[in-house]
Parts: C-alpha cells; sequence; structure tokens
C-alpha cells in the first residue's frame, strides 16, 4: 500500500500526509494527515461493516464520536482524536476505575436521544447473535449458557437505541478539549446493555480477569447507568461467549473470552 491508494481523494479535499498509511484487522486503508492544517484521518473503508460505520457516525454528527469532515464512498474523512492520553494505558497503570466511568460516560454521549432518525443500515443484536447458537450446538459448556443468557435478554430487550457495537479503552480516544471520542462503530441497534458489556473485556484479560476486576467494574457500570446488576452480567456472559465463537472461527485463541464468560457466570451465582 501507498500513497496512491490514496491520492485521488488527498487532491479533492485538499489534503497534507502526516503519517505513513496503513490498515485495519478489517483491511480498511488509513492516513494519517492534516486538513487545512488540523490533525484528520483519511479512510478508505473496506467492506460493509467499516461502511456501516461510517453511517452511524454521520448519524452521532460528532456528539460523544469523532466528526465526519468529507464522505465519498469508500472514502471517509474525520476528524483525528491526538490527545496524550489512553485508556488502556491508564487501565494498566492503576487507572482502571476512571477508565471505566470515562467509558461509561462516552456510551452515555452515544446513546442520547436524537432529533433525525438512525439509519436504515443498523444491524439488530438479534442477527449479530447469529453465531451463538451454533457455537452451543457444537462446543456446548460455556457456549451453552452464554447462548442461554443471550435468548434471555434478546427475547425482552429494554432501552433499545443505536450502538457503537464495539465500545472499548481502544475505540475511545483523548481529543484534548474536545473530549474523549469514539471511534470504528460498527452500528447496531439494541439494549443499550451491549455496549457496557463490550467494556470489560479489555484492555487484555491480564487487566480484565485480575482478582475482583469483574465485580469492580460491574459496580461502576451499574452506578453510572442504573443497570441492576443481574443484567449487566447477562449482557457480559452473552457477549463474551459470543466473542469466542467468533475468535474460535477466526483460528484465534477464545480462552480470555471464555476465562470472562466464566468468570461472568461465578459473580451471577453470588446474586
Amino acid at each position: 500500500m501507498t500513497l496512491d491508494d490514496f491520492q485521488p481523494w488527498l487532491e479533492r479535499w485538499r489534503l497534507t500526509p502526516d503519517g505513513a498509511p496503513f490498515t485495519t484487522r478489517f483491511g480498511s486503508k488509513l492516513l494519517a494527515v492534516r486538513a487545512g492544517g488540523a490533525p484528520a484521518m483519511l479512510k478508505i473503508a473496506n467492506g460493509e461493516e467499516e461502511r456501516r460505520g461510517a453511517d452511524i457516525l454521520a448519524w452521532f454528527a460528532g456528539e460523544g464520536a469523532v466528526r465526519i469532515l468529507a464522505h465519498d464512498d469508500p472514502a471517509l474523512l474525520m476528524e483525528r482524536a491526538a490527545g496524550p492520553r489512553s485508556l488502556a494505558a491508564m487501565a494498566r497503570q492503576g487507572e482502571d476505575d476512571e477508565a471505566m466511568r470515562i467509558l461509561c460516560r462516552a456510551a452515555a454521549r452515544l446513546h442520547e436521544a436524537r432529533t433525525t432518525p438512525p439509519p436504515a443500515s443498523l444491524v439488530p443484536l438479534d442477527i449479530w447473535f447469529r453465531d451463538l447458537p451454533k457455537a452451543a450446538a457444537h462446543r456446548g459448556g460455556t457456549f451453552q449458557a452464554s447462548w442461554a443468557a443471550a435468548q434471555v435478554l434478546l427475547a425482552q430487550p429494554r432501552d433499545v437505541r443505536p450502538l457503537h457495537g464495539d465500545l472499548h479503552h481502544d475505540n475511545v480516544l483523548d481529543s484534548g478539549e474536545g473530549g474523549w471520542l469514539a471511534i470504528d462503530p460498527k452500528g447496531l441497534i439494541g439494549e443499550t446493555g451491549f455496549d457496557y458489556a463490550n467494556m470489560v473485556g479489555n484492555p487484555g484479560i491480564e487487566v480484565s480477569g485480575a482478582p475482583g476486576v469483574l465485580a469492580r467494574r460491574m459496580g461502576i457500570v451499574c452506578a453510572e447507568t442504573g443497570f441492576a446488576p443481574r443484567r449487566f452480567l447477562t449482557w457480559v456472559l452473552a457477549w463474551m461467549g459470543l466473542s469466542a465463537a467468533w475468535t474460535l472461527d477466526g483460528g484465534g485463541d477464545a480462552s480470555p473470552a471464555l476465562e470472562l464468560a466464566r468468570l461472568a457466570q461465578a459473580e451471577l451465582a453470588k446474586l
């Protein structure tokens, strides 16, 4: 990949490269640029999921997420959150509680009601979870428990809103004076608890799976949101099973997600 891949939009939007191009794990191409002297990010989206993310970013309109500065499918020009702080670093350096509170408040901003209708491209959570029953049938054990939890949640959703879909420590960035802003949404729709469950698997099992961390994070999320502990932990159990299923399908190590699913089961047993 070279700057030639970005050239049409560099010229059209009068952008100056501000770093080396790179790709995401989904195959999208990214280049840090300057737009009128301000830091920005030029992205060439790859595939439906990445394009759906652009749809919901436009709908967020800079409220809790980075602003879209220009859009010409598949190219997307976004503001670049270039502040020095990192939620992942905070979590690893003894500030995990504060990182979780920041994530919760970022989620609350994204979930706020808006006057414009949400994008038609948003994927309902029952479709997002379609791979979990297959894992439960073929692998049993924790996957069965996760699917049972998901069925309860999906059958009677509460507080249904457009969702980020992948809200965690590396997807909420410091933008300096603009505060903490989300990037890389999946563009889902469903109960808000799903976004909060996504937070607890990061920034790594060495942090998220340490003794007492899940219980402490549960307390923070429930204090910030009003969620009942049982509802929140049920979302964690459901999401970690789905995450493990996807990881196994991709040939990766699902043990961290499965460990967190089991920790959620253990916390549920105490309630």
